[in-house]
């Protein structure tokens, strides 16, 4: 597959279709977007907010969430806030989220049943890791929105003038449903 996309890259540079894409790194409407990687939303988030390439900021992870308060997904907002002039941030979440009820000990297992040794696992364990928390996604949509939002609102390197809200989109039809 990888090959098939290096293919592609060089027809596509080469018939410059490139060109209509250019923007700059300043996002134009100033918004972040952490949303899930979830490959559903992938055209049709930007589709459904009527964004376009140049207009926003897009954070994804697994599950649009913060696993860490100084982890790369604050990081990256620190740098669109006070470098790249963000005013406001989007939470969206989607619906049939696979990283809903994801379970830590079964991504160990699976894991395991890829090659990594018990071993490796309890060294990193013995470093401090809680795979529990690392690796477990969430019960409740809406209440993962919520945190999430709390969690920027509330961090010590937010400005408070930051506009942060937080929506659920619909993983089919694009409808976005705001999390109080």
């Amino acid at each position: 597959m990888i090959d098939e996309i290096l293919k592609f890259n060089k027809q596509f540079v080469a018939d410059k279709g490139y060109e209509k894409y250019i923007t700059t790194k300043y996002p134009d409407k100033k918004i972040a977007i952490l949303s899930c990687m979830d490959t559903r939303l992938t055209e049709l988030l930007p589709a459904a907010l009527g964004i376009k390439n140049g207009d926003v900021k897009m954070i994804k992870n697994a599950g649009g969430i913060i696993s860490h308060p100084f982890g790369s997904v604050i990081r990256s907002l620190l740098v669109a806030i006070y470098e790249l002039g963000v005013t406001e941030v989007m939470v969206i979440a989607h619906s049939d989220c696979g990283a809903c009820h994801m379970s830590s000990e079964q991504m160990i297992e699976h894991m395991k049943a890829r090659g990594i040794h018990q071993e490796t696992i309890d060294m990193i364990r013995f470093c401090g890791v809680d795979f529990e928390s690392w690796l477990y996604g969430f019960g409740d949509t809406e209440k993962s929105v919520r945190e999430t939002v709390s969690a920027i609102l509330n961090h010590p390197l937010i400005p408070h003038d930051i506009r942060v809200s937080g929506y659920i989109i619909d993983s089919v039809t694009g409808e976005l449903t705001p999390v109080e």
